[in-house]
């Protein structure tokens, strides 16, 4: 089982586990030639691929994005990320998948329109990862130049592996983490998902 294997034997187990979804393969290739800065795939195309093949089911199965990150702090206009998605329109043409393409430099600038919750700006990629609403969400991936994997997994793999969802009440508000993981139980229903910390808890353990 993934989830006792040493944390350092974990990303090749990932890595091996991601390999069966081509379409991910695919996205990670591609997303090489662009060459983005800080970029990684990342969120559920990653870790639900993982509760897929735990689970038996095929490796595509309720994916419904691929989510490319990347960090430009130098240009944070629209028309500079509108570029990048445009230039990814060409490169992901054809693949059976939506990649849904983002510069995490902006991400401040609208998210409390989106979510009701400021948030503070980001200094890099690895940063936005980490304010996912559960920890088990915190995991990306990448192709360096030569083709090595770069995993970035701040919470380890052991909750991924073991099908458990816990809640990082670090920026998306609680609604946000119920939400999903009401959508992800009725796909996934084997998952054990923890609750949101009371107020108290949270409080306590900032």
């Amino acid at each position: 089982m993934a989830t006792r294997l040493p944390s350092d034997e974990q990303p090749d187990r990932l890595r091996e586990v991601l390999t069966r979804n081509t379409i991910l393969v695919e996205v990670l290739e591609r997303a090489a030639g662009l060459r983005l800065p800080d970029w990684y795939l990342t969120a559920g195309c990653v870790f639900q691929t993982v509760w897929n093949v735990v689970t038996g089911r095929p490796p595509t199965a309720g994916i419904k994005d691929y989510d490319l990150f990347y960090f430009d702090g130098g240009d944070l206009s629209w028309e500079a990320e509108d570029a990048v998605i445009r230039a990814g329109r060409e490169v992901f043409a054809g693949l059976p998948a939506e990649v849904e393409i983002r510069n995490e430099a902006r991400v401040h600038l609208w998210y409390e329109d989106r979510f009701g919750v400021p948030c503070a700006p980001y200094d890099c990629t690895e940063a936005a990862i980490d304010s996912f609403a559960a920890t088990t969400c915190c995991v990306g991936v990448r192709l360096e130049p030569g083709g090595q994997w770069r995993v970035y997994a701040p919470h380890g793999l052991s909750d991924v592996f073991g099908l458990v969802v816990r809640p990082n009440p670090v920026l998306a508000p609680r609604a946000v983490y119920e939400a999903k993981t009401a959508r992800w139980r009725a796909q996934w229903p084997g998952l054990t998902v923890l609750p949101w910390p009371s107020e108290a808890a949270t409080t306590l353990g900032s």
